[in-house]
């Protein structure tokens, strides 16, 4: 069952958009879901989510009785609602983002926000935007400072306050845990760091047991302590054991700690690890693929399970005869496909289950642990009909050197997956980034427009184990290049793909990776096309870039030296480029900067290259506004319909256009 809620809240909150006819509906993609994640309140009087705007993220509360409005938090323009936890009934802690185009990873202010049930009593707490009350006055209960905090812990068992991880703004510093009145915001430190730039993990009595870290060096080490007042100890030295560890949580009993744990080949295994004695044990670990998300008992901070995103997304229990392991089988076959729950009051009595699918962007329902009983609370994009919806499935391959590769095809709808004009579309990052296979608008825009859309996860990418990821380390324009160029001609062979009918498409580092496919495989591709794109590598070392220390040790260990990649910076190669080309880029993008397309575009002029390109000196690492973002994807469709064939936009219907600058 799929419904509209708040339709009045969201027109006015979000806005609407109009489909035009004759052609890819593009606002249908372009539309924002209407919600994100969803929480449920302590008692489940409410249910929280947060709501993606053209260029800010709102926090929206509803009552569980009837649906209708609570309250409503909305950030300033350019700031994200990006996390959110309930601290008790009537109040939640929301932690700010910034994101200055729409393919940028929002990065957290380290801003935290107290904002009540009602949407009122908005308060910033803790942040570099801190305001004291005056000169004049003597009780100062924020504290004016630089820093940035993040959540630790929300306290289960106490209504006003929660536990908060803050960084002082320095290169690489020593946090702190710090205790946070989310009323007043009186802070009140709990406890230090023996490592730089470190997380916290707590028990289920809030005391901080694990800091994990790393300094300038990007060495990460995990630390253990019996109690607060206790000695802090090395459990892990990535340096030593060459992997990294982190914790995740502790047994109903307290006794055993659970970490998630890198192998030397292969995913990432879940371990119990007796601090008493130092035993450690294997009890989770999937054949193909790293958790994707971990599954805590409704109720509580006790992991029970772990989420896999892998060919598709199934769960797994450390009991699976137990009663968690239980009651996710029984969700699973009533709604047919996988389930997430995302929250529950304080007793585990209601839930929120979160389903989706490659064609369904995802529903919310509220689910009566006793009862029995499911209704439906939320859609993402309720104007999605997962029905008409393009079809996601899963692929493998083992590249040219023996390396399994994964992947996902999306196939238009209706089509039996033959001899298709095909978009290669490698995802950006790259490192530690990965394709999942859940709904993606880009993926079924394209499909719409008759295209199989070919995503692999090439070497370097997360979700297969330490090995893999590593071995896409220096691989720019090399092996990881050869993992899309081997999954595109898998596609020839399977007789998927028409070899004739083939182009390359992808934005910031994908950008990068369809310009060098043409270069390195002449003939594979009829066109190239890059959005946001870095193509002189060299450049992302340069003084412009502002990197820390870290940043930069990063990017020499994944990059490579500065001054070997100009061999492979696409700028440098633009007279091996054959075919035609579509770039487009943001002015102000700083993830990518305008510079990396302009510099570009002049060379494959210069080397008599066919080059078309799209500028906005306004947007960042994506474009925010809805007439830029409606725009391009017109003009990236017809670019691909001239060598391919394919569908072309559906022309702007009169309210579309009367919001075009």
């Amino acid at each position: 069952m799929r419904r509209t809620v708040l339709a009045a809240l969201l027109c006015a909150v979000v806005g609407g958009t109009s489909a035009g006819t004759g052609g890819v509906d593009l606002e249908k993609y372009l539309k924002p879901e209407s919600f994100s994640n969803v929480k449920l309140s302590p008692g489940g009087e409410y249910v929280a989510g947060t709501v993606p705007l053209d260029d800010s993220t709102a926090l929206v509360i509803l009552r569980t009785s009837d649906r209708k409005p609570a309250g409503v938090f909305r950030p300033q323009d350019k700031n994200h609602a990006n996390t959110f936890e309930w601290v008790s009934n009537e109040r939640l802690l929301v932690g700010l983002a910034e994101k200055l185009g729409v393919l940028d990873t929002p990065q957290p202010t380290g801003e935290l926000y107290g904002v009540n049930v009602d949407g009122k009593g908005g308060e910033l707490l803790v942040g570099y935007r801190v305001q004291g009350r005056g000169l004049g006055t003597r009780i100062q209960p924020k504290k004016v400072e630089d820093v940035a905090a993040f959540l630790t812990d929300e306290l289960a068992g106490d209504d006003r306050n929660v536990l908060i991880a803050v960084w002082p703004f320095a290169e690489d510093p020593y946090t702190r845990v710090e205790r946070l009145d989310v009323v007043s915001g009186r802070r009140v430190r709990v406890s230090g760091s023996p490592v730089q730039r470190a997380d916290f993990t707590t028990d289920h009595q809030g005391e901080v047991r694990f800091a994990h870290g790393a300094a300038s060096d990007n060495v990460n080490k995990l630390y253990y302590r019996a109690g607060t007042n206790a000695q802090w100890s090395l459990v892990n030295d990535e340096s030593l054991s060459h992997r990294i560890e982190t914790a995740i949580g502790f047994s109903e009993d307290g006794a055993l700690a659970y970490l998630q744990v890198e192998q030397p080949s292969g995913p990432d295994a879940i371990v119990s690890w007796n601090p008493q004695t130092g035993e450690r044990r294997e009890v989770l670990r999937d054949g193909v693929v790293d958790p994707y998300a971990i599954i805590f008992r409704p109720g509580t901070r006790v992991p029970v399970g772990a989420l896999f995103a892998g060919d598709a997304p199934r769960t797994r229990f450390f009991d699976e005869k137990g009663a968690d392991a239980r009651q996710y089988r029984s969700l699973e076959a009533a709604f047919g496909g996988p389930v997430f729950i995302t929250s529950s009051t304080r007793d585990g009595g209601k839930v929120v289950v979160q389903t989706w699918s490659g064609s369904n962007p995802g529903d919310f329902y509220l689910f009566d642990t006793r009862a029995k009983a499911a209704e439906h609370l939320l859609s993402r994009s309720e104007w999605i009909d997962p029905k008409l919806a393009a079809t996601v499935r899963p692929f493998s391959l083992k590249a040219r050197d023996g390396l399994p590769l994964h992947g996902f095809l999306t196939l238009p709808p209706g089509s039996e997956g033959r001899n298709l004009p095909l978009v290669v579309l490698p995802h950006g990052g790259p490192i530690g980034v990965f394709d999942e296979g859940s709904y993606s608008s880009e993926p079924q825009m394209l499909a719409a427009a008759g295209y199989a859309v070919l995503q692999v996860n090439f070497r370097g990418s997360a979700n297969y184990g330490r090995a893999f990821t590593q071995a896409g380390a220096k691989q720019w324009g090399a092996a990881m290049q050869d993992d899309v160029t081997d999954a595109t001609r898998w596609a020839i062979a399977e007789g998927i793909a028409d070899r004739n009918r083939i182009c390359i498409y992808g934005a910031s580092y994908g950008a990068y990776a369809a310009m060098m496919g043409p270069i390195r495989e002449p003939g594979l591709y009829q066109c190239a096309a890059g959005y946001v794109g870095v193509y002189d590598l060299p450049l992302m070392f340069s003084g412009e870039a502002q990197l820390s220390d870290s940043a930069m040790a990063w990017q020499r260990e994944w990059v490579g030296d500065p001054k070997t990649l100009g061999a492979r910076s696409p700028v440098n190669l633009a007279a091996q480029l054959k075919v035609p080309v579509f770039l487009a880029a943001g002015g102000e993008d700083t993830r990518a900067p305008v510079k990396h397309t302009e510099r570009m575009e002049a060379a494959l002029k210069a080397a008599g290259s066919p080059v078309e390109s799209l500028y906005y000196r306004t947007e960042g690492h994506g474009f925010h506004r809805p007439e830029h973002q409606r725009e391009y994807y017109s003009r990236l469709l017809a670019f691909l319909s001239r060598s391919l064939g394919g569908g072309t936009a559906a022309a702007a219907t009169s309210s579309d256009k009367g919001r075009a600058p």
